[in-house]
């Protein structure tokens, strides 16, 4: 396959889906995780769970680093923001979403000097632009972003550069599914694997999940038959009885992944002894900071960050649908309080969020939208 088009064929994915159909055991119901958000706007986006059974139903999990990151740390980068000698720069899914007290563009409108990037080299830039002044990089993302964070603070070593930080928030894939795993409050039967993660990490990392779990695993890509093939191979494994790691994503995805990016994440990077995610709480050696080779780079030294924590609003339920445990829709203030424009949360702002993939295209009865649309 060349073209996305090929990846789009309505006549492939409605033989994908009568297999799945053949498949279903009457009797049972089918509960499969997508992990990631970049998977969940696919299956809004070209309908794909409409294409599927009524006894499977697709639940979405914790992989939008955007909307894990709890407000404490959204609120740690906007007091830096705020400093007079800092140039803050970050991606523009963290421009809107809320800390306790507003977000990164209503503190640019008033007067604090924050800039839009496309990657931690830009802001590497800035900083040689602007040698009186301190450079900030506001570093987010799974292992797939890590590695241009590492690679960019290898080159600020190599050049000198003392005015460049990172405020680092890059958080790992496997201890939230581990501890989702662990949760009473959800029960699945196979996960969809994260692709883009994955092309850094390879496939090697899920073992743990049929193994310790029972769970079969099948990483995906991102286009619709690339999901439909993936829910095919979990549905076949629970059909035959058999529980592996299988990868759908091969022509991006090696089994053992990057191996000179995961070197450069080991030199650059080590893990924290715990980290509070939004929704699961503080989940042990599941995000990464600067090692102690890279410390001088380290924003939250330089500016001694205090670490707050800061509570979620009531109303909202960003928590709840994190885990799975309920549907965008049936958070209380969804599409009403909570919308892209006037978000409460992180999931209704991110380009990966839940709740922004359900009410931009499934929020009208979840109406049925052929595959290859452009909508």
């Amino acid at each position: 396959m060349k073209y996305v088009d090929e990846f789009r064929n309505a006549e492939l994915a409605r033989a994908v889906s009568s297999e799945i159909n053949s498949l279903v055991d009457p009797d049972r119901r089918y509960k499969i995780m997508e992990i990631c958000g970049g998977h969940t706007h696919t299956i809004y986006r070209h309908g794909i769970k409409d294409l599927l059974p009524e006894g499977v139903e697709l639940v979405h999990g914790p992989g939008c680093p955007v909307c894990v990151l709890p407000m404490g740390r959204v609120d740690e980068g906007i007091a830096i923001a705020e400093r007079p000698e800092v140039i803050f720069t970050c991606f523009g899914d963290m421009m809107r979403v809320p800390g306790s007290k507003g977000n990164l563009q209503e503190v640019k409108a008033q007067g604090a000097d924050i800039r839009m990037v496309y990657s931690p080299l830009d802001a590497l830039r800035i900083a040689r632009e602007n040698p009186d002044r301190e450079v900030v990089f506001y570093a987010i993302g799974f292992e797939t972003t890590a590695p241009s964070t590492a690679l960019t603070l290898q080159r600020a070593k190599k050049e000198g550069i003392e005015n460049f930080s990172v405020f680092c928030n890059h958080v790992t894939i496997v201890p939230p599914v581990r501890a989702l795993l662990d949760s009473p409050d959800l029960r699945l039967d196979a996960f969809v694997g994260p692709g883009h993660v994955s092309t850094v990490i390879g496939c090697r990392p899920y073992e743990f999940m049929p193994e310790d779990y029972g769970k079969p695993v099948a990483v995906a890509g991102f286009e619709p038959l690339d999901l439909l093939q993936s829910i095919l191979m979990v549905m076949r494994q629970l059909d035959e009885g058999r529980c592996e790691v299988e990868n759908q994503y091969g022509r991006a995805v090696p089994w053992e992944g990057n191996l000179r990016a995961l070197e450069s994440l080991a030199e650059v990077f080590e893990l924290r002894p715990y980290f509070e995610w939004r929704g699961l709480g503080f989940v042990s050696q599941s995000a990464l900071k600067l090692s102690e080779a890279y410390a001088d780079f380290d924003a939250e030294v330089r500016y001694s960050s205090p670490g707050v924590r800061v509570a979620d609003p009531k109303a909202c339920q960003c928590g709840e649908v994190l885990k799975g445990v309920l549907k965008p829709p049936e958070c209380r203030v969804f599409g009403t309080a909570c919308t892209p424009e006037s978000p409460l949360g992180a999931l209704m702002v991110s380009s990966e969020g839940a709740c922004a993939a359900y009410y931009n295209f499934g929020r009208k009865s979840y109406e049925k939208v052929e595959i290859g649309s452009r909508r």
